[in-house]
């Protein structure tokens, strides 16, 4: 009996399982409630639970083979997320990161920890389980810290998520080796040869021969409309498939990737993915729950300095093969370290690995103890690590001043004959769009993009150039002294506020126009020096609306009407452009509205007068002023002028030139 049930024995209360669920629910909710707030990843939480109320501590829950059973089937779930995810074309997309960059990676890694425990003593067997281990990292951790700090789509994002989905295709190589391994000799070859086989058959079975019973099967089950029999009927596929690998002498989560993978066929695949979070993520938790259990303190404790040896070696080790590979790929040396640096701590499915070489002998239990340690304390130190790399790779590639100074006169000459530009900061769908309305409104521009595959096939070559628009000297070698304007065509709000601060530093009078996702960040980018913020949730709830009034029988002109209401509203820059204007097509030009901005130099005539005093009122409308240090406001009559303040105006062609006039010279 566990001691604490033998003091609640002593009170006269007899715990069963549901007490002990009670239990690992409550530690789970409070510990996870915890990592929340600090912002670390619920893993770590579940791992935490398992070290504090497991058998080498407080001995609140037994490590059976129960409480493992389900930890496995967690497993079983994230294999299944994993073979949703899997796509063909994806590979083909990502293959310089997946098929060089990962297969280099887990290759070379797990061939160091085939030598090094040979040297240590141990045989190869046992070397090849740790090297696969070391290679893996944790695919939870980083693609959620990646989304976090919305860095999925940097070049070193791309090549992180390259490489880790070649680790966790990798997993299931090992998932068919690891039980094979106990062998020896001519029986180990026999037995891998069997293992292969039998992979093999059923994998042709279920992907070749599965995928049309499938798809025909949840067509049967989507047309009832049950949304408890389309759950009912993904557990059962899952744990099916599962089972069935099982019985061939496999791994449950093998068939759980295969399961994922025909999933990922058909069009239930999101629905599919949604209904099963749940329950993997449950599932999961009790894993790494159970995973904790299995560390035992006291054996840690007497071979700390081993620890600490399998804890700092491989993450630097590591590191630095990452580092390496992605040099010798071609990746510059800031989004090699980066890279480095997500994928050096240990990973999840190295601890589903370690449970397998355990079960089946493998690894002596000093040695999967001090392995586990090290591989926990990996993971904890894993969010401290990214988090901190930034600044250190600032520094460390402070002296790459080559690399960069190829690339800024790259694109100064591209730029050296271009006045009154615009300059467009990422030439993905947004910026391509609007670079093929600058070009019909014949609007020079330069698009700077950090992508250099995207580079490599824009038709545009002398118009689109490589460069991260965040750094200072890029923005300037693109012309920003020259620029007429400048479009932060990504919705990522970090990088948008690094533009943003580098052009209020050279040129706060330049008109900048942002992209976001929502309404969320709009004070924060106006703060910084945004001109205009154009979120991504309202012009598609606006086109939505549209379409959706059309189809209801509303007439064109009240559409159109209550669509330019809500952007007068909005967006400050159209005031004044839909007042009385009709929608004829061949209306006069120069009767349009259009916006230009006035800078006022020392000597200007408006320098220390107010809006009032230069009655500009009656002629056009002053928008907004930007001053260096201050988000761009609409000033009230008694606003005073400064020297340097950039006046937007909104009016005619003769009303502008009028009203610049006033500003400049009385």
């Amino acid at each position: 009996m566990l001691p604490y049930q033998a003091k609640l024995c002593a009170v006269g209360f007899v715990p069963d399982t549901l007490h002990l669920v009670l239990i690992l629910l409550a530690a789970a909710v409070v510990v996870v409630v915890a990592c929340r707030l600090v912002r670390l990843p619920p893993i770590l939480g579940y791992l935490a639970v398992g070290i504090a109320l497991g058998p080498h501590s407080l001995a609140w829950v037994p490590d059976d083979s129960d409480t493992r059973y389900l930890g496995e089937i967690g497993i079983v779930f994230l294999m299944f997320s994993i073979g949703l995810e899997f796509s063909l074309p994806q590979l083909r997309a990502m293959r310089r990161a997946v098929f060089g960059l990962g297969l280099a990676q887990v290759t070379i890694t797990t061939l160091a920890g085939v030598a090094a425990l040979r040297v240590a003593g141990y045989d190869w067997q046992a070397g090849l389980v740790l090297g696969g281990m070391l290679a893996m990292s944790s695919t939870a951790i980083v693609s959620k810290m990646l989304a976090e700090r919305m860095e999925l789509g940097t070049p070193h994002g791309r090549d992180v998520m390259g490489i880790l989905l070649f680790q966790d295709l990798a997993v299931v190589a090992f998932l068919i080796l690891i039980p094979s391994l106990d062998e020896n000799g001519k029986d180990l070859m026999s037995a891998l040869g069997v293992a292969i086989a039998k992979a093999a058959v059923v994998l042709t079975l279920i992907l070749f021969f599965g995928q049309k019973p499938m798809r025909a099967w949840f067509h049967l089950v989507a047309r009832l409309r049950s949304s408890e029999l389309f759950v009912l009927n993904v557990l059962l596929v899952t744990l099916g498939l599962a089972a069935l690998t099982e019985f061939a002498g496999l791994s449950l989560a093998l068939g759980a990737f295969v399961a994922g993978m025909l999933i990922a066929e058909t069009e239930f695949r999101y629905q599919v993915e949604e209904d099963i979070k749940p329950f993997r993520d449950v599932l999961l938790g009790l894993f790494f729950v159970v995973m904790g259990m299995a560390l035992d303190v006291r054996v840690v404790t007497a071979n700390l300095g081993w620890v600490l040896i399998l804890l700092v070696v491989p993450v630097v080790a590591k590191l630095a093969l990452i580092v390496l590979l992605s040099r010798a790929f071609g990746a510059p040396l800031a989004t090699a370290l980066r890279t480095g640096f997500y994928l050096a701590q240990a990973g999840e499915f190295a601890l589903v690995m370690l449970a397998l070489a355990s079960a089946n002998k493998l690894l002596s239990g000093q040695l999967a103890q001090t392995v586990l340690a090290a591989m926990i304390m990996s993971m904890l130190s894993a969010p401290l690590l990214i988090q901190f790399a930034e600044p250190l790779v600032r520094k460390l590639t402070a002296n790459d001043w080559l690399a960069r100074a190829a690339q800024v006169t790259q694109i100064a000459v591209r730029t050296m004959a271009r006045q009154e530009h615009v300059i467009i900061c990422g030439y993905g769908r947004s910026g391509q769009n609007l670079a093929r309305l600058l070009e019909r409104e014949d609007i020079s521009f330069i698009a700077l993009d950090a992508d250099p595959e995207r580079v490599r096939e824009a038709a545009d070559g002398g118009n689109v150039a490589y460069g991260d628009a965040t750094r200072r000297e890029t923005l300037i070698s693109a012309g920003l002294a020259k620029a007429r304007a400048l479009a932060i065509t990504f919705a990522d709000t970090p990088m948008a506020l690094k533009i943003l601060h580098q052009v209020q530093a050279e040129r706060h009078d330049l008109p900048v126009i942002v992209r976001t996702v929502d309404d969320s960040e709009l004070d924060k980018l106006y703060a910084a020096g945004a001109t205009e913020v154009v979120p991504e949730v309202l012009e598609g709830s606006l086109m939505l609306a549209s379409h959706s009034l059309l189809l209801l029988g509303v007439p064109l002109n009240r559409v159109l009407q209550n669509i330019r209401s809500i952007r007068e509203e909005r967006y400050s820059l159209f005031r004044g452009f839909f007042h009385g204007a009709t929608d004829a097509a061949d209306a006069a030009e120069n009767l349009q509205p259009r916006l230009h901005s006035v800078v006022l130099t020392e000597r200007a005539h408006a320098v220390g007068r107010t809006l009032a005093d230069l009655r500009l009122g009656g002629v056009v409308e002053v928008t907004g002023v930007r001053r260096r240090g201050m988000r761009s406001q609409k000033p009230a009559d008694d606003w005073r002028f400064d020297a340097g303040d950039a006046v937007v105006l909104l009016g005619r062609p003769s009303a502008i030139a009028t009203a610049e006039q006033r500003l400049l010279r009385g």
